[in-house]
């Protein structure tokens, strides 16, 4: 994938807030980014930019996971593997994107 300077710039602030640039399997058009034990994707847009890539998701085994709804309570799920989506790691996936939205929004 070839970035512009504007949207590598845009990574390195990024870095400077403490997020991570990193590659998830099977999304290779799409940078990944990660701080904490969260994670998210972001599409190139135009020149200057990045969108969010769905939604972002708390990480079970490294890797970005789907919050399921079971019999059993709430879950962070990757494959086989889950963790129970306590209200610490919802709060966490909450500022996570809570903070990378804000970093997302264009500057007049």
């Amino acid at each position: 994938m070839e970035l512009t300077p504007q949207q590598i710039g845009f990574l390195e602030q990024l870095r400077s807030r403490g997020f991570e640039v990193v590659a998830y399997p099977l999304y290779e058009n799409y940078v990944g980014v990660r701080k904490g034990n969260c994670g998210a994707l972001l599409l190139p847009s135009g020149s200057n930019g990045f969108k969010l890539y769905g939604e972002p998701a708390y990480l079970v085994g490294g890797q970005l996971s789907a919050r399921s709804i079971r019999s059993d309570g709430l879950w962070f799920v990757r494959k086989q593997d889950k963790i129970e989506a306590t209200p610490e790691r919802t709060a966490e996936l909450d500022a996570f994107a809570a903070e990378l939205a804000s970093a997302l929004l264009p500057v007049a």
